[in-house]
């Protein structure tokens, strides 16, 4: 079992920046690789960025490829999404995923543990 909890979310103005954490426990951190996926209001759950075992091996969705970059520290067990020109369309709420496996990682179904969420919100 694994427990993530996102924080770092909150209300930016358009061009600002946000950066998003997800903290884990349980099993070993680093036996998993990591997603974050967003949820707007009335849209399906979107993948957004994932980042296998290590701290190699990233994935982006084309909407926010050189704008947001995901990370990890496997000794704190954290993953993290640094989120820069942030846009009123980037408005959802983020989540965390983990996944045992190493290949999938852009769809949501493919995770096995998920955090609660945290809100972002950006203004025009």
């Amino acid at each position: 079992q694994v427990q993530l909890v996102e924080s770092g979310g909150g209300l930016v103005q358009a061009g600002g920046s946000l950066r998003l954490s997800c903290a884990a426990s349980g099993r070993t951190f680093s036996a998993y690789a990591m997603g974050w996926f967003r949820q707007a209001p009335g849209k399906e759950r979107e993948f957004v960025a994932a980042i296998g075992r290590s701290d190699t091996g990233t994935e982006y969705a084309d909407s926010v490829k050189g704008r947001f970059t995901i990370s990890r520290d496997n000794t704190k067990n954290t993953v993290y999404l640094q989120m820069n020109s942030l846009k009123p369309e980037d408005t959802a709420v983020y989540y965390c995923a983990a996944r045992y496996g190493i290949v999938g990682l852009t769809t949501s179904a493919n995770y096995d543990y998920w955090g609660q969420g945290t809100q972002v919100t950006v203004s025009s």
